[in-house]
């Protein structure tokens, strides 16, 4: 008989929250975002040569470069679901909702390695607050809905950092009992009691691994994610001078991480080593330091970057409800408070350790002053923010940009989860001291019922924001190329032996000749190669060509 395992509240919950962010991501897919963009045709366009040809390659240098394991995966998708947009963006949604369930755990995990003193509860509260935040967030919906591949990125180091703190926490977790009499975050980090750990450990090797495997397929998504050795760095120096009796352990899990991280990254590392010009692709061409003024321009580049979370977002109608903050009222909240509680932590820890310095060289006598050590979650959170923030603010490009700023997702959300994790912590303490009077216990219902009113209110509101308001908005026909679609559709619609000629606009990056906007209806009409625009008779022909179009040919012409 199979003994069936007790499932939690918390359990539950997580699931209601997995299921939340699967209706945001693949609900309406079909029809909505509108139309195709040619970026997202490009990748739809080179899965379907990939297809024909069966060369999956690991970088595609068309439309300014791109990693090629997205578009691998979503030639998967187009062989299975055929030639529509919603095949290309349903791999999306898939990353999208991996993401979430993804900072549930890293959310909890980190606080696991920051500190044994933070309750089970503070934890498991800011790991659901996380995920149910980004579940409903415009910014990450809208993202996981569109075929672009850097999606992938917050995925694969969510994960990769999952497991790696994962890996890093066996020893605690095989020599200490979490504490359940902390309800807030404490600062006190004693390890120096840990028991012996075989670093051969099985579960200890696999969880480095898969680190690094995850991390190596980082590289493989999106060029941010190239800055994110910098915060692995972050958390090696933090444990190597923070906990030097596991200095053994640290180095192993880290060169089992290294060495499947160099594994998988390989194949796309010599491509590099053999066409250096694609490394940095578009990066240059965006640069602040392609400006005559590179300072002011990082400058400007960092205040708008900081705002667009809570004052104004990007302006872009694709990638965004333009100008509106990338966080809603109640993230935006909780985010600063997040924010505030980690600067306050480091502040204080910094000033206990110059105090300490002091004395020890006055040589006084006095004992250090008291106080406890860094939380390294704070510490760790405000690098990730820092460090994923470079790819943005040193480019020129639609500042604020939600798109590059994709891969601050994990950061913000876990802040946020924090600051949410903090203001129940408060509110518990306060339903302590009414507990035993009756006529307060109706007090407490009622802040219940507030509460989840309150998160409910903020799913709707996103609801009404993307599916209504941003949906119906006309400027987001045009910001997909709604028209093109329909033109791709219509040809479709032509016998095969009408010849059909499209006249594409000149501007633009060119891709074999014929400018990008020409993608969307190759996608749509599966005629990006010659060989399938000779046997459907569709033909690509610039406006100076349009004279040598046979008469009688059906015509249209991309405007």
């Amino acid at each position: 008989m199979i003994k069936k395992l007790p499932i939690t509240n918390y359990q539950l919950l997580l699931f209601l929250i997995i299921i939340i962010a699967s209706f945001f991501r693949l609900y309406n897919i079909t029809q909505l975002p509108p139309g195709l963009y040619p970026d997202e045709a490009m990748n739809g366009t080179n899965a379907q040569e990939a297809l024909a040809t069966h060369n999956f390659k690991v970088f595609y240098p068309e439309n300014n470069g791109r990693e090629g394991m997205f578009i691998n995966i979503q030639a998967i998708s187009v062989a299975t679901l055929g030639n529509f947009p919603w095949a290309l963006r349903g791999v999306s949604a898939l990353f999208g909702i991996f993401t979430v369930l993804g900072i549930y755990f890293l959310a909890k995990e980190l606080l696991n390695y920051a500190s044994s003193k933070i309750s089970e509860k503070f934890k498991t509260n800011a790991a659901l607050l996380s995920a149910f935040l980004l579940a409903i967030n415009f910014w990450h919906i809208n993202f996981s809905r569109i075929s672009f591949r850097a999606i992938m990125a917050p995925a694969f180091l969510t994960w990769s950092l999952y497991f790696f703190f994962k890996a890093l926490n066996q020893v605690k977790n095989k020599s200490q009992a979490p504490s359940t009499e902390s309800q807030t975050i404490s600062n006190d980090q004693n390890y120096n009691n840990q028991k012996s750990f075989g670093i051969w450990d099985l579960k200890f090797v696999i969880l480095s691994i898969l680190g690094g495997l995850m991390f190596g397929l980082g590289f493989h998504s999106y060029i941010a994610f190239r800055a994110m050795p910098a915060l692995m760095l972050v958390i090696f120096f933090y444990d190597w001078f923070a906990r030097k009796d596991s200095r053994k352990k640290l180095l192993v899990a880290s060169a089992w991480f290294i060495l499947a991280t160099f594994i998988i990254a390989l194949p796309i590392g010599i491509y590099f080593l053999k066409n250096p010009a694609d490394f940095m692709g578009r990066t240059t061409q965006v640069s602040i330091f392609a400006s005559g003024h590179p300072l002011t321009d990082l400058g400007s580049n960092i205040l708008k970057t900081s705002g667009m979370f809570n004052i104004q977002g990007d302006w872009n109608w694709r990638h965004n409800f333009s100008g509106r903050p990338e966080l809603d009222w109640l993230a935006g909240v909780l985010f600063l408070i997040g924010i505030a509680i980690a600067i306050k932590n480091i502040y204080q820890s910094l000033k206990i350790k110059i105090e300490n310095y002091r004395l020890k060289l006055k040589n006084t006598g006095f004992p250090e002053a008291d106080g406890g050590t860094l939380n390294f979650a704070f510490l760790f959170l405000i690098s990730f923010l820092i460090i994923a923030a470079l790819p943005v603010v040193v480019s020129n490009e639609g500042i604020p940009h939600a798109l590059r700023s994709i891969i601050m997702i994990p950061p913000v959300f876990i802040l946020a989860g924090i600051g949410g994790a903090w203001i129940l912590s408060r509110i518990e303490n306060y339903e302590l001291r009414i507990m035993n009077d009756n006529d307060n216990k109706k007090v407490k219902v009622i802040i219940h019922y507030s509460l989840f009113i309150i998160l409910a209110l903020s799913a709707v509101t996103t609801y009404y924001t993307y599916f209504i308001a941003w949906a119906n908005n006309p400027n987001v026909q045009g910001a997909f190329a709604a028209d093109y679609a329909q033109i791709g559709r219509d040809l479709n619609a032509l016998p095969k032996d009408m010849p059909k000629y499209v006249v594409v606009p000149t501007g633009g990056v060119l891709v074999r000749g014929i400018p990008m906007p020409s993608q969307t209806v190759m996608f749509i009409t599966d005629t990006f190669t010659p060989d399938k625009q000779t046997t459907k008779n569709i033909h690509y022909v610039l406006p100076d060509q349009a004279s040598q179009i046979p008469t009688g040919a059906y015509t249209v012409i991309l405007k």
